[in-house]
């Protein structure tokens, strides 16, 4: 493992739940550009893998909702649509290609709530002033 490759790994494992659930959406938001410059390049293959990897993400994605919550009830039907959309936008290539853009904007509008929301978590926090005895 190369000395890049082990910073990378290391600052990965030392990030918090949010920044990794943002890291998260930002991959896919990447993939879906790169597939969008791939299917104008009609590059299929890259195209492809693109469109498979934001799948993956998102199938992590509903894997890792916590339903003891009803927002995640919420956030898994908006996962599962978004699922189904990305297949439909796979298997029609060209004739579906603004769709990406779409698919794009609600990944890029959840990580803007996410972010928000856990920016707010952290200016809400109060430390809790401990009392010392002895």
């Amino acid at each position: 493992m190369s000395g890049y490759s082990k910073y990378k790994e290391k600052s990965i494992y030392s990030m918090s739940s949010g920044e990794l659930l943002l890291l998260l959406f930002d991959e896919t938001i990447k993939r879906l550009i790169r597939a969008e410059q791939s299917l104008e390049d009609k590059n299929y293959g890259d195209y492809d893998d693109c469109m498979d990897r934001v799948s993956r993400i998102v199938r992590y994605l509903i894997n890792i909702l916590d339903m003891q919550y009803p927002i995640s009830w919420d956030l898994r039907r908006i996962y599962e649509y978004l699922i189904y959309d990305l297949s439909v936008v796979k298997a029609a290539r060209e004739r579906k290609l603004e769709e990406i853009g779409r698919i794009r904007h609600i990944l890029s509008e959840l990580r803007e709530a996410f972010d928000g929301a856990s920016r707010q978590v952290v200016d809400t926090h109060i430390p809790v002033q401990r009392e010392v005895r002895g």
